[in-house]
């Protein structure tokens, strides 16, 4: 992407709206199945409700405020005891009864935070509100015409909306990151962003570093993952910066991306809230929660990334990073605290880091969530711990991780049937020594004259020509003897 501009003399003002798709089993205002629209055959999971034919009335799906409620105590937010829905007029093909029910004056909550990483420490992000609407229909664009699925329309759809908080590209990302890991630590959405259940909006305007105006905005639409998000917003900012740098005005409008050419394409002006004619959903009473059903659910909750992240530093000792990165998913959390516990011996700290680094690995080149494999944590336990002892070397273990990931197994008997245990018989030592003092005279010569560095060398050497299992200790001892007798002779 070409900088327009040096954007150091302004500085980004962002917001964000986030639409998560809820995971129910039916859909918001009727009984049809939540379903994979990408793999079901179009328009099969509809009926006279979600396609808006006339004479037909909604019911609100209560497993849908449940899991609302579940997102709104999690972000802090204030709940109101009665919400009210109501209709959003426009037109558009995926949009089957010319209105979308949505929440708008009264909504479900709103004045909440969440706090993100940043390189300045942590930063509390205002929410602005959280309410529930429907989704839309898909189209699918051709040269000639365009189709629409409505196998998605009417699918329970959570809108969080944050206040312009955010102040680079990173604030962004963050946010995206944290929001989405407790969505999935709440199980109220699945994450796959590839399959369109969480979509980004960022509101982005600029101002000279340092004021306090809030110039005017423009709205991207539907960034699906944080690659694109992060692209788009980039783009953006630089684009307005160099339009404030030449003088000029920015339009309030909506944007697409063009993610080929790497530009923000306009697509409409942007509407205000009187363009889409809100009024309150006549087939619809008002939305009551109760006090008793809020403490349930906020009773309910699980531990969250944040609060998890800040135990592991405590508790384990672990890095702000590392706690950071076990504690963003739920089933890694999970995973590694069973594994704490299957051996008390162990130091969480090298299991975090076999766990952050070695499987994180193996998770994103196979692209299998950790509780899809087949390792265990009980095994993951007594794999590090074999390392740790001096029974198998790192190289070795990495290669035994692999296999149980993939089949499972004992890791003591994956280590006698692949061979990968650490040699620490002196003979076998010997013999690769003798090798290596036969394959390299001149070294040999050099140390034997007094150049006492080369013993290093000559040690890396039989190291590597063992495949990195023979005990070092046992190396040291046997070459220093072997180069001893030369010394002699």
């Amino acid at each position: 992407m070409m900088s327009l501009v040096d954007v150091s003399t302004y500085e980004p003002v962002i917001g964000l709206e986030v639409h998560a798709e809820l995971l129910t089993r039916s859909k918001m205002f009727c009984g049809c199945g939540v379903v994979d629209v990408t793999i079901t055959e179009p328009n099969t999971s509809v009926c006279e409700i979600c396609t808006g034919m006339p004479g037909t009335l909604p019911v609100i799906n209560r497993r849908a405020v449940e899991f609302a409620l579940r997102v709104a105590l999690a972000l802090d937010c204030k709940i109101s005891p009665t919400s009210i829905f109501a209709r959003k007029n426009y037109f558009y093909p995926d949009l089957p009864k010319g209105y979308q029910i949505s929440q708008y004056e009264t909504p479900l909550a709103n004045d909440g935070c969440l706090l993100i990483d940043t390189p300045r420490g942590i930063k509390s992000i205002t929410i602005r509100r959280v309410h529930l609407e429907e989704d839309t229909g898909k189209l699918f664009h051709h040269t000639t015409h365009s189709l629409v699925d409505y196998n998605r329309s009417g699918v329970p759809l959570l809108e969080i909306v944050t206040e312009p908080d955010m102040a680079s590209v990173e604030e962004v990302k963050s946010f995206a990151t944290h929001l989405r890991s407790i969505l999935r630590y709440l199980e109220v959405n699945s994450g796959d962003m590839e399959k369109g259940v969480i979509r980004f909006e960022a509101n982005v305007s600029v101002r000279p570093r340092g004021s306090d105006a809030l110039y005017t905005r423009t709205e991207i639409k539907n960034l699906n993952s944080f690659r694109t998000m992060t692209r788009a917003v980039t783009y953006e900012v630089e684009r307005q910066s160099a339009l404030l740098s030449r003088g000029d005005s920015i339009q309030q409008e909506t944007l697409g991306w063009d993610d080929a050419d790497g530009v923000t394409i306009a697509q409409r002006s942007k509407e205000e809230a009187h363009d889409y004619r809100y009024f309150p959903e006549p087939d619809l009473p008002p939305l009551k929660v109760s006090h008793a059903w809020i403490d349930e659910i906020r009773a309910s909750l699980p531990e969250l990334p944040h609060h998890k992240q800040s135990r592991y530093m405590d508790a384990f000792g672990l890095s702000g990073y590392a706690a950071g990165v076990i504690a963003a998913e739920r089933s890694i959390a999970e995973f590694f605290e069973t594994a704490c516990e299957a051996d008390p011996d162990l130091s969480p700290l090298k299991l975090a880091n076999w766990i952050s680094t070695d499987l994180f690995s193996i998770i994103n080149e196979s692209s299998i969530e950790i509780d899809q494999s087949q390792l265990t944590p009980q095994t993951m336990a007594v794999l590090v711990s074999l390392v740790d002892r001096g029974e198998i070397s790192a190289p070795s273990a990495k290669i035994i991780l692999a296999e149980l990931f993939s089949r499972g197994g004992d890791p003591l008997l994956l280590m006698e049937e692949l061979d990968l245990g650490i040699i620490q018989d002196a003979g076998k030592i010997g013999e690769l020594v003798d090798q290596i003092i036969q394959d390299h005279p001149d070294q040999v010569q050099e140390y034997l004259s007094g150049k006492s560095p080369i013993f290093q060398w000559l040690l890396g050497q039989v190291m590597r020509s063992a495949g990195g299992r023979a005990d070092p200790f046992t190396v040291q001892q046997v070459l220093s003897k072997h180069l001893e007798t030369l010394l002699k002779d």
